[in-house]
């Protein structure tokens, strides 16, 4: 398993939602030891006017923030400007460059329900990357002029549609962090590269609940490794080395 430190760069309106849920447990002890890093950049930092108001010394106003528009061709909804997005990707592009004195290995991701699905034979893909730009849509999409402006890949975490890509970004993170070299503390804790059952249990071995008990399947208080392997191929749900 690798040991580069592995930089996420969010592309995203709404970085708050994704920030409580990436600065607990075990992501966040994952970037206190330096073993990935996440940076934020909002879309509406790079609008056309962003920088005449921060020379004038003043925010933005609500109209000038606003990064959507009406789709050409007609539609519900509204879609995401191509211009205040490049500009995000290409300050995620810039930093990553600036943090090595090397070239970084960089891969762009786009979320789409389209997209190849997201499986953890991809996650071990993105592994040898140093840098992974995640591009989180929302409303109806992105313009598509982005993906001519930058290479990038299509992803997708599942045969649905969500309101934004901030979840599917973290469901990335997740579990291409997870599979870092020490992140986990045991390598094993790495459910397919050992036989693993949907079915967990732990003390007591008896537990009581409105008067009926329920306990641990004998087979786990054998100590037969071999027998309990066995048990946990039957389980359904049980996950493949090779998804």
């Amino acid at each position: 398993m690798s040991n580069t430190k592995i930089t996420f760069h969010v592309v995203s309106l709404f970085p708050e939602s994704l920030e409580s849920y990436l600065k607990a447990s075990i992501l966040k002890r994952a970037q206190e030891d330096g073993k990935i890093a996440v940076k934020y950049y909002n879309p509406r930092d790079f609008v056309a006017s962003a920088g005449a108001a921060a020379k004038a010394g003043r925010g933005l106003t609500y109209a000038e923030r606003r990064v959507d528009d009406r789709p050409y061709g007609g539609g519900p909804g509204m879609v995401m400007e191509a211009l205040p997005v490049m500009g995000a990707i290409q300050s995620a592009v810039n930093a990553a460059k600036d943090a090595t004195s090397k070239k970084p290995k960089l891969k762009i991701v786009f979320f789409s329900p389209s997209g190849e699905q997201f499986t953890n034979v991809v996650a071990d893909r993105f592994r040898k990357y140093t840098d992974i730009v995640l591009v989180c849509g929302r409303y109806e999409g992105i313009d598509a002029r982005i993906k001519k402006a930058f290479p990038m890949i299509d992803i997708s975490v599942g045969p649905f549609v969500l309101t934004g890509g901030e979840l599917p970004a973290m469901i990335m993170i997740d579990a291409i962090t997870r599979r870092i070299k020490g992140v986990l503390g045991d390598d094993l804790s790495i459910e397919e590269l050992r036989v693993a059952s949907p079915d967990v249990y732990t003390r007591p071995e008896v537990i009581e609940f409105k008067g009926k008990k329920y306990r641990v399947p004998k087979i786990l208080l054998s100590g037969h490794h071999a027998k309990m392997d066995e048990w946990k191929k039957t389980k359904k749900g049980t996950i493949p080395n090779n998804p």
